[in-house]
């Protein structure tokens, strides 16, 4: 017969085992390697927000959106003094209530947006193949669609961590300065014009990395992105109305029907451009008085309810401008994955 001291000490040894197995196989999971998308996606948000490029454009954003607050909180009593308290929505009269000294900060967003855009990602690939680096990192192995897949999202990680910052320093800055607690409906209409302005961000960052994979050198491709920005801004409205005022028929003979076609054309022609898009969604997302982007009729307006318009109903009236932001976005990025997957980086 087997003595017990050999079979209990048999028995602890199994189990001894079976412990160690166990807690290597925790150990083996918890270190992991990281897959290189995300290394890289931690390596360039680290580099973003050392760099001086983003907190100089980090200083400009909260210094403009400070002046904004300002200017609204110390005219919210005058734009308040109209409306019934049920409608009054008072961080949303935050982000929009201007003395006229000042836009409000939306306004400022469909400026300084596009900079921060085009600042976070006109460099993204041919610095890299300039300081000799693109070729080491892909003669890791890291895909190239990896590469160009953190080149995008991290800049998106670094602004939504940024604007969500600044809607919550609002929201606690109203909260101590006023008292007044804050409406779901208003937690959703802000959340709507962060993730919109995440998007009109997103876009000009696809167009710079697709100017940054196209052109070899960051000066080129930093111009032209900032020469396509003016372009849209301030020279397309200008050469939307040459046009209509070269080939459009005088508005003295048209009859209200044609004159409302042709402002929609107008309208329309105008919505071409991204920041257009941008201010005609944050306007219906953030006024919840306004009812339409375009010229109504008598008719239209007799049946009208003078009520703000619920979440949904904004979110139908600003839906053609999120598609039209999320689509040029998309084509953007697909169009620089296109060309990064055939050019050459050995020279």
């Amino acid at each position: 017969m087997e003595s017990p001291v050999v079979y209990f000490k048999d028995l602890f040894s199994k189990k001894l085992k079976i412990n160690a197995i166990a807690l290597a196989g925790r150990e083996q999971v918890m270190h992991r390697p990281a897959s290189p998308l995300v290394t890289i996606i931690r390596k360039e948000i680290g580099d973003h927000v050392r760099s001086w490029r983003f907190i100089v454009l980090l200083v400009l954003i909260v210094l403009t959106f400070l002046a904004s607050m300002y200017v609204s909180v110390t005219n919210i009593k005058p734009a308040a003094a109209g409306e019934e308290p049920q409608q009054f929505l008072l961080y949303l009269k935050i982000l929009t209530t201007t003395d006229g000294s000042l836009p409000s900060f939306h306004i400022f967003m469909s400026f300084l947006g596009a900079i921060l855009g085009i600042g976070l990602g006109f460099d993204a690939v041919n610095a890299e193949q300039q300081n000799g680096t693109l070729i080491r990192l892909l003669a890791q192995p890291v895909y190239r669609d990896n590469l160009l897949l953190a080149k995008f999202i991290s800049p998106l990680i670094v602004i939504t961590t940024l604007f969500l910052s600044l809607a919550l320093l609002m929201i606690g800055g109203g909260l101590i300065i006023t008292g007044v607690r804050i409406e779901i409906v208003e937690i959703l209409r802000i959340l709507a014009f962060i993730l919109l302005t995440v998007l009109y961000v997103g876009f000009w960052l696809s167009l710079s990395i697709l100017l940054s994979v196209k052109f070899k050198q960051a000066t080129t491709s930093a111009l032209t992105a900032i020469g396509i920005w003016l372009f849209f801004t301030i020279f397309y409205k200008i050469v939307v109305n040459m046009i209509v005022k070269a080939f459009l028929p005088d508005p003295a003979f048209l009859s209200p029907d044609d004159i409302m076609y042709y402002n929609n054309v107008i309208l329309n022609l105008l919505r071409f451009s991204p920041s257009q898009l941008y201010t005609d969604a944050t306007t219906v997302l953030l006024m919840p008085t306004v009812r339409s982007l375009g010229p109504l009729t008598v008719e239209q307006m007799a049946g009208a309810i003078p009520t703000p318009l619920s979440f949904r109903e904004s979110i139908m009236i600003v839906w053609p401008q999120l598609t039209g932001l999320f689509a040029a976005t998309t084509a953007c990025f697909a169009l620089s994955y296109f060309f990064f997957m055939r050019r050459e980086i050995r020279s």
